[in-house]
């Protein structure tokens, strides 16, 4: 269950659309979280001032004050992580939506588990860079500030999309990352990489890097048919 300080963290759910409400909201506690709710912009507004939620989720048509306008407002007092949820699917719609302030967007229909992982993925690096900038496992030191990388005491130079992978990696030990669920979250805005079988090769790149062989890998091991699995288990 997510915690925070004692608590599962609360996340406010914006959306004129009962029904969507009403599932979000008991798909998320289920996962956990409390769930606060708002019809309208305005309404949202006033209980994120009021309870702080350590999420939104934003719907860009809204009755009143549009998602839009609503994810400047509160851009400008606090920096709670928003997600825009919207049928909304132009390119120019998805972009707007970013600029404003918005940390990812999700095009009506959804699929709940990949808006599930998109939530995990932002609180898992909120705590990264909150609690864990330095993290050690066996022959890994990894320093999240500098974004720098030693490798049985050795610094290795990797690229940004390589630093990136790794870092996802390390904020799912033991988890299972489909190919599809990585292609969003390393190359979220790119095109190229979703018909392309580019993840493989990067995360070969990766390996050649800190795997001792990188055909018998020891920490970024594949899993037939889905994707991969950071070895999170000290051998003994």
């Amino acid at each position: 269950m997510p915690k925070e300080t004692g608590r599962a963290k609360r996340i406010l759910v914006v959306d004129d659309d009962k029904d969507i409400v009403q599932t979000l909201k008991g798909n998320l506690e289920l996962d956990g979280y409390t769930v606060l709710t708002a019809l309208d912009g305005r309404s949202g507004l006033e209980i994120a001032k009021t309870h702080r939620p350590d999420l939104i989720i934003l719907d860009l048509n809204l009755p009143d004050i549009d998602g839009i306008k609503t994810c400047q407002i509160i851009r400008r007092e606090f920096d709670f992580p928003i997600i825009m949820l919207t049928a909304r699917d132009r390119v120019s719609d998805k972009v707007l939506g970013l600029e404003c302030g918005a940390d990812d967007y999700i095009v009506k229909p959804f699929n709940f588990l990949e808006l599930s992982a998109r939530i995990k993925s932002i609180f898992k690096r909120m705590e990264r860079s909150l609690v864990n900038d330095h993290y050690e496992f066996r022959d890994l030191s990894i320093n999240f500030i500098s974004r720098t990388l030693k490798v049985r005491g050795e610094p290795v130079k990797l690229t940004k999309t390589e630093f990136e992978l790794l870092a996802l990696f390390v904020s799912y030990p033991g988890e299972v990352l489909s190919r599809d669920f990585i292609q969003q979250q390393v190359w979220r805005d790119s095109q190229l990489y979703q018909t392309s079988r580019a993840v493989d090769v990067h995360v070969q790149r990766l390996r050649k890097k800190i795997e001792r062989e990188a055909e018998s890998p020891e920490y970024i091991v594949t899993v037939t048919g889905v994707g991969y699995k950071f070895q999170a288990e000290k051998r003994p």
